[in-house]
């Protein structure tokens, strides 16, 4: 390849692709130890541009250096996206229509792909290495990235316009109680009150909707748990980050390409009972599992934690019932609901605002029955008082 003088867009998108196909040659020829992958493209990557005889403007070498590093290394064009600290969600809705949530804004960006086959090409490179597969028998998948992030991907026959990926990216931090509050999240008041519940080992399920902050208020009162205490956590996918030392970590696992060996979050606290736990954690209950884990709590398992989907305290008793039916037990829903009012002390509801921020804006006792209902006191409450311009 020449010097053509004044590089052009397709000029460089053609030296780019010359670029990443050279090296992908070079690496597939001549594999090199996984922890010097990173220096064996540095090499390749400057004996290519030296064998193309090219010598543009040092701004534009860099980005282009950096395009390939990303598509090499990294994740291509979204890479940047999950670089940014502030842009917490990655939906890759098809191609050309790639929105990210920062800061609790959903927003469209500028960012495209070439086509669903790129798509298809970053869903593989994610879940390869993880010993996924993603196929018309098999078109949906979740995973983790090495740093932390859940992906979700899917694919046709089940998306309609072609593949799809969401990424919820890992925040490497840790919020702390006093950062919630800063947030106004919640008051100092209802602060104290969870951590005393905390250390009194009452049950408690923080409910809300997707996005509204369940796993990190979930992950702050884990916090308070005291450090002499064995915890067993039970996730889909491992997010909490529990400072304690006497911690015990387990996640689910997929069934292998047979359909088999998978390990569900219900098996996971049914084990978790023979592990002498002194508090068990369990990321989101979704099905029959709601039914162990009440029953682990009604047997001595006091102080545990959960998290489920719904959108008020109420609502959420309801979705327990629903959960326990799932376990196949068929129980009388008089049973089930004498089960929830024993077992759980404490519903804490999380909101997710207009304006992208995320409240504690109910805290609930479950005080016991009367007749066939489940009776609730409602501790603390969030009232708003106006609309900003934000909403």
């Amino acid at each position: 390849m020449t010097n053509p003088g004044a590089i052009r867009g397709p000029e460089l998108a053609k030296l780019k692709t010359y670029i990443i196909n050279f090296i992908s040659g070079e690496l597939e020829n001549q594999p090199p130890l996984a922890g010097d992958r990173r220096k064996a493209v540095e090499e390749l990557l400057q004996q290519a541009y030296a064998s193309t005889r090219l010598s543009l403007p040092i701004t534009l070498r860099d980005q282009l250096f950096h395009d390939i590093f990303d598509e090499l290394l990294g994740f291509g064009p979204l890479q940047p996206l999950l670089d940014d600290p502030d842009i917490t969600e990655v939906m890759v809705n098809g191609p050309k229509k790639i929105y990210i949530e920062r800061r609790g804004v959903l927003t469209k960006t500028n960012i495209a792909l070439e086509n669903d086959d790129q798509v298809l090409h970053l869903i593989e490179k994610i879940i390869l290495p993880l010993g996924r597969r993603i196929d018309a028998d098999s078109p949906m998948v979740d995973a983790r990235l090495p740093d932390g992030s859940r992906v979700n991907a899917v694919i046709p026959p089940v998306t309609i316009d072609g593949p799809t990926i969401t990424i919820r990216k890992f925040d490497k931090g840790k919020l702390s109680i006093q950062q919630l509050i800063d947030y106004g999240s919640l008051t100092k008041g209802m602060a104290e009150f969870i951590k005393g519940c905390v250390l009194a080992r009452l049950n408690i399920v923080i409910s809300g909707g997707t996005g509204s902050g369940k796993t990190t208020l979930l992950n702050v009162l884990s916090g308070f748990i005291p450090d002499n205490e064995r915890i067993v956590t039970i996730e889909d996918a491992a997010e909490l980050k529990l400072l304690q030392d006497h911690v015990v970590r387990m996640e689910t696992k997929p069934a292998n390409s047979e359909g088999r060996n998978s390990v569900t979050i219900r098996d996971m606290v049914r084990n978790a009972l023979r592990m002498r736990p002194d508090r068990i954690i369990v990321g989101e209950v979704r099905g029959g599992e709601a039914l162990d884990m009440l029953q682990a709590m009604n047997t001595g398992h006091d102080g545990s934690l959960t998290t489920l989907h719904a959108n008020t305290p109420r609502d959420s008793l309801s979705r327990l019932e629903t959960m326990c039916l799932m376990a196949g037990m068929e129980l009388p829903i008089k049973v089930i609901r004498q089960q929830i009012a024993s077992a759980i002390d404490l519903i804490i509801q999380q909101s997710r605002m207009r304006d992208g921020s995320r409240k504690v804006t109910s805290i609930t006792e479950v005080s016991g029955m009367e007749g066939d209902t489940v009776v609730m006191t409602e501790i603390f409450r969030f009232e708003q008082t106006g609309v900003d311009t934000d909403g």
